[in-house]
Order: C-alpha cells, then sequence, then structure tokens
C-alpha cells in the first residue's frame, strides 16, 4: 500500500515539473523570426545565441537588410558594429543562414598545422572558429611574417607546415619564388581581384592593409602635412616624426619603394629620414599611442592601429590618418594573404582554410573586428574606412616584393638597423 502510494505521489511530482522542464527549454526556431534589439544585444552575441556561431552574424545583417528594402519597420545594417536599442532585426532559421551564407565548410578529419606571421589576438578567433566546424586539430605556431617564412625555407622539404598565414605579400612573394608554396584552387583564387594574388595561382590576399601618415590633430591638420611621402625629408620635420624599422609592415613598404622608385630613390628617402632623427619605435602601434601623446607629431604606420585606440580613447583621441595625396608608396595598399607549403600531407584541409579565410563571414571579421578592406566578398565596407577606389595609390605590382633580404641589407648597410 505504501509503495502504491509513493508511486503516485513520484507520478504527481513528474505532471507538476513537467510544465516548468518545458518551459525552461528553448523552443525549436522552425521559422525566420523577429528580434527587437535589447541593451547590451550585438550581432556576433545574437548570431552566437541562435546558431552558436558569433560569425555568422552576416546572415543576420543580410537577412535584415533584405526586410528593410520592403518594409519600413526594419531598418537596413549600415555598420555591423552598431546596432540601436529598440530596433527591429529578422534572425533567419539556422538552414536560411546557411543558404545565405552559401559556405559550409566540410567535416575534414587529421591535423592541420599553420605557421601564422598574423598575430593571435588578430586572427586567433577566425582560426578557432575554423577548427570548430571542420573537427580538425589545428596546431598554430605563431612569429613575426619575416620569421616564419625563414623557417619553411630553412625547414625546406622536411618543413611540418601545411599553411603559411602572412601579414604581407612579399614574405608570400619569397617562398613562392623558393619553390616552397603549392598551387591553390582556381575557385578560391578567383574569388580576389588579379592585382591582390600571385599570378601564378600559389598565393592569395586575404585582406589589405593601407599604408598611411598618422599625424596628431591637436598640432597638425591635413593641409600642414606634405603631398608625398618624401616631403618629410624636409628640415622642418626634423625630430618630429616616428618609424618602426624592425616592423615586417614597414620592411614591406620599403621593399615596395625600391621596386617603385628605384634602388637610389628608396636609399635617398631612408637616409633623409634617418637624418632627421625619427624617434625609433618597435612596432605600429607604440607610434600611434606616441602621436596621441604629443611625443611626436607624425608616424608612418599601417592604417587599422589608428581604429584600435579611437575605439578605446573615443573620437576624440588626437590622431587621424593621411593617405598621401599624391598616391606614392607613401600610400600603398597591401595585403596579408595566405599560400599552401608544398610539403603538406593534407591538401584537402589546407585548401578548406583557404577557401574558409575568403568567405564572406571571414572577410566581415576582417571588415569590422580588424578594420582591413575585405577582398573577397561583395559587402558593405565598414564605414570607418575609406573606400580604396576614393584612395590615391600608387601602382604596386606585389608579386615584386619577394626581394626582403635586399631591403634588410639597404637598412643594415644606412645603420637604421
Amino acid at each position: 500500500m505504501l509503495s502504491r502510494k509513493l508511486f503516485f505521489i513520484f507520478v504527481g511530482l513528474i505532471i507538476t515539473l513537467l510544465p516548468v522542464a518545458v518551459l525552461a527549454a528553448p523552443p525549436l526556431q522552425e521559422a525566420g523570426q523577429e528580434y527587437t534589439v535589447q541593451a547590451d544585444d550585438w550581432l556576433s552575441k545574437l548570431a552566437e545565441k541562435f546558431y552558436g556561431d558569433p560569425l555568422a552574424y552576416p546572415a543576420i545583417v543580410e537577412a535584415t537588410n533584405a526586410k528593410s528594402a520592403g518594409d519600413s519597420t526594419y531598418t537596413a545594417v549600415t555598420n555591423p558594429n552598431v546596432i540601436e536599442v529598440g530596433q527591429k532585426l529578422f534572425i533567419p532559421t539556422a538552414q536560411e543562414a546557411s543558404t545565405l551564407l552559401g559556405e559550409q565548410v566540410p567535416y575534414l578529419s587529421g591535423d592541420l598545422t599553420i605557421y601564422s606571421g598574423r598575430g593571435e589576438e588578430l586572427v586567433g578567433p577566425l582560426i578557432d572558429q575554423f577548427e570548430q566546424e571542420t573537427g580538425l586539430n589545428v596546431e598554430v605556431r605563431y612569429g613575426s611574417t619575416a620569421e616564419m617564412a625563414a623557417t619553411i625555407l630553412e625547414e625546406g622539404a622536411n618543413s611540418p607546415a601545411d599553411i603559411y598565414y602572412g601579414q604581407d605579400a612579399g614574405a608570400l612573394g619569397a617562398l613562392a619564388q623558393a619553390g616552397q608554396l603549392a598551387p591553390l584552387p582556381e575557385d578560391a583564387l578567383n574569388l580576389v581581384d588579379p592585382r591582390f594574388r600571385s599570378p601564378e595561382g600559389l598565393w592569395v590576399g586575404t585582406s589589405g592593409r593601407a599604408r598611411v601618415v598618422v599625424y596628431n590633430t591637436d598640432k597638425l591638420s591635413e593641409a600642414d602635412l606634405p603631398d608625398d611621402i618624401f616631403g618629410f625629408c624636409a628640415p622642418e620635420w626634423k625630430g618630429r616624426l616616428g618609424w618602426a624599422p624592425t616592423n615586417g609592415s614597414f620592411q614591406a613598404f620599403v621593399t615596395a619603394m625600391r621596386v617603385v622608385e628605384g634602388e637610389e630613390r628608396a636609399r635617398e628617402w631612408l637616409s633623409c629620414i634617418q637624418a632627421n632623427e625619427p624617434v625609433v619605435f618597435p612596432g605600429n602601434a607604440p607610434i600611434v599611442q606616441a602621436v596621441g601623446a604629443g611625443e611626436i607629431d607624425a608616424g608612418f604606420v599601417n592604417h587599422y592601429y589608428l581604429f584600435q585606440f579611437l575605439a578605446e580613447e573615443g573620437e576624440d583621441f588626437p590622431v587621424r590618418n593621411y593617405h598621401p595625396r599624391a598616391g606614392d608608396v607613401g600610400a600603398m595598399v597591401n595585403v596579408a594573404g595566405v599560400g599552401i607549403v608544398n610539403t603538406t600531407d593534407n591538401k584537402d584541409a589546407a585548401e578548406a582554410f583557404v577557401r574558409f579565410l575568403l568567405r564572406e563571414s571571414s572577410q566581415q571579421f576582417f571588415n569590422t573586428e580588424t578594420n582591413e578592406y575585405p577582398l573577397s566578398a561583395n559587402i558593405q565596407l565598414n564605414p570607418i574606412l575609406i573606400p580604396l577606389q576614393q584612395i590615391q595609390t600608387p601602382n604596386v605590382d606585389l608579386t615584386k616584393l619577394e626581394d626582403l633580404d635586399g631591403t634588410l641589407q639597404l637598412l643594415q648597410e644606412l645603420g637604421i638597423l
């Protein structure tokens, strides 16, 4: 009798608790739905909530923008970094999101070793996402672009690397010239303008990086700056400039100057800037910081470093980018890019990684998270970036920037390194 009573009590508890359990479980999303932005929402957070993938947020942007074309209650998302409380979004189903993104990474097996000249803080989240999606065991060795390229050259046929991911075309070109890179799949190459990839199909640009001069807006206006990079040779700039000669981006810029302007002109520029006693920094970010602090008036960097400071310090941070209006090599556009090392024993995984970097959500990551220029996806440019077609840029053949050794020799000869 007692056991029968206990049975009915147990059943009663289950019936009582069942609605609570059902209510606690998240409902399956069987159709796209409207969503009103709440405080502390951002697109990647919503993408993780609905799809388990923070990098899937372009699907929400694309679906919302499509709705806004015919429904005035929706506002188009023009800057994925900015959504307003109360703004109406459309959340497509996971299947619809996959279709919108149009990029399913195949499930793969085995290991993939990446030698990355790009910093972990910049590309680590993307590589982690690739590992999650594919099921691969991804090992990343981080270092400078030049160091990682030199390591592959030294290892030669015994290199364990499957992928080389570098921050400039020069290092990629050096590996290609040495016969260390394997041909890339044509479908991946065709996603990128020929200007930003190897004509032999051995490497491809994944994002664009413009050279600029940062200047202190409390001390200078853009009108005060010379038309071209050679104008900083004037004696009036003595003690007011900063540069980072050991930085790979700076060395790629000097290599481009040697290609575009010739050896003597490059030597002349380096010598005259050196005569103006520039402050030497270990990298780009310290230059921007020093300009903001008023320690120097201007410095030579890549465009995206400024935006890190503006995000932290606000729009009152007294530094802005200047693209030299004459369009000389001081305004060149280089690329970060990727190649498959010809010693790879997992070609399918290596090719999948190349395609992954060029897919829309990854290109959107470069566009909004690292503030670089997307090269493969037809996506709306981050509004903080000046469109490339509006910048006067020189005609630099990126495939000819492989002579980094010549640049290092020149810098050493002049006593800069």
